[in-house]
């Protein structure tokens, strides 16, 4: 049997989230837009009673909250629909990092062929961004800070509720891309965070579900304008018909971890330290600052072990990757291990693995190392 651990680019549905989404799919289908009968009523009230328990978990109101399709296109409205307002008022400089997903790096760079700054802070070896390094660019004319929560290749944490309130003091906007981070160190995401990206499915709800919070400012809402156009829901920012089943699932899935949050860190940190154990007997890089990470994710570099040559040796026992899913298809060094200066070599050989402590139970770390070792012979 291969061992799923590649959990960093997507998590297996967990079967009392579908079995919830199950349901709405095939007894209460109604559309929550409809008015005129009670399928729509129900399905508004559930939509209406998920909004305000996902709220919750940030600390917001639930007119805060919009749900979209995953965490890429909550990034484009937050980025895209802040564009608008910077022309209007002339701020058009943008901080963010060189380690941050695709999909906010590629949002920026079309801003910049709209006549936007976008400052790309490199980290370093740590992978981390500090507070200083932010705030030290921070200019009268800055439009949006935008940091990711977690990292996806690295799982290392950046600081961003200590940011959220320095940011709050100016007219800055800080956006959070909290794919990776919602459900584990949700706390962090309490603190007065503008806009904040989630996605559904790294937590065990399905895919093609997500949310965007954007937290008012006093009695102002953000400033946003659609990137999307037809039919006005989501206050106008996501228009279409409103997946009620997928919404259902997301909710489910946010109180399942949150039930489960302790053992669910607990398992995850013990599978890391076996792993880890096992591999002392092979020579490797730990690629991130390991003291701030999450402790489901780990990026690896095998001293002469080329990364691809790795992956299908391991095939058989193994689901891994070399980074974000999203880039994986490409054969290029990583652009987060490359942003954070590591040698070329390192850089291009980083391999990703990523696991839910359920799907690892009967994994023996050891049998990972006798296949790595055959790539290295002169290990002991």
């Amino acid at each position: 049997m291969v061992t799923y651990l590649d959990a960093a680019a997507t998590t297996r549905v967990d079967p009392r989230v579908a079995e919830v989404v199950l349901y709405w799919m095939t007894e209460e289908f109604g559309n929550a837009g409809s008015r005129t009968h009670e399928y729509g009523t129900r399905a508004k009230r559930a939509v209406q009673q998920s909004r305000q328990h996902l709220a919750g978990t940030f600390n917001a109101d639930p007119d805060e909250l919009i749900f979209t399709s995953g965490a890429t296109e909550s990034n484009n409205i937050a980025l895209l629909g802040l564009a608008a307002h910077g022309e209007a008022t002339e701020r058009r400089h943008i901080i963010t990092s060189a380690v941050e997903h695709k999909a906010v790096i590629e949002p920026l760079e079309h801003l910049q062929t709209r006549g936007f700054e976008v400052d790309f802070i490199e980290p370093g070896a740590s992978g981390r961004v500090t507070v200083e390094a932010v705030m030290e660019r921070l200019r009268p004319d800055t439009l949006l800070v935008s940091l990711m929560h977690v990292n996806n290749e690295t799982g290392v944490v950046q600081p961003v509720a200590e940011l959220a309130s320095k940011i709050r003091e100016t007219e800055t906007f800080f956006h959070v891309d909290a794919a990776q981070g919602y459900g584990k160190l949700t706390q962090d995401l309490t603190a007065p965070i503008d806009l904040i990206s989630v996605s559904g499915h790294k937590i065990g709800a399905p895919k093609g579900i997500g949310m965007l919070l954007a937290r008012h400012r006093g009695w102002d809402a953000i400033p946003l304008k659609p990137i999307m156009f037809g039919g006005g829901q989501e206050r106008g920012l996501r228009p279409g018909t409103l997946p009620v089943p997928l919404i259902m699932g997301l909710v489910e899935a946010a109180k399942l971890f949150h039930k489960e949050h302790a053992r669910w860190l607990k398992e995850a940190s013990a599978f890391r330290d076996r792993l880890l154990e096992a591999l002392g007997k092979t020579r490797f890089t730990v690629n991130g600052d390991q003291e701030h990470t999450l402790p489901h994710i780990l990026n690896l570099s095998f001293d002469g072990v080329d990364a691809e040559a790795l992956i299908v040796m391991l095939k058989d026992q193994v689901a891994v990757a070399t980074g974000s899913a999203c880039t994986s298809a490409s054969y290029t060094p990583s652009h987060v291990l490359t942003a954070m200066g590591l040698p070329a070599e390192v850089a291009s050989n980083g391999l990703r693995l990523s696991w839910f402590p359920s799907q690892t139970t009967e994994l023996d770390p050891a049998d990972l190392v006798e296949t790595i070792k055959r790539l290295q012979p002169d290990t002991a």
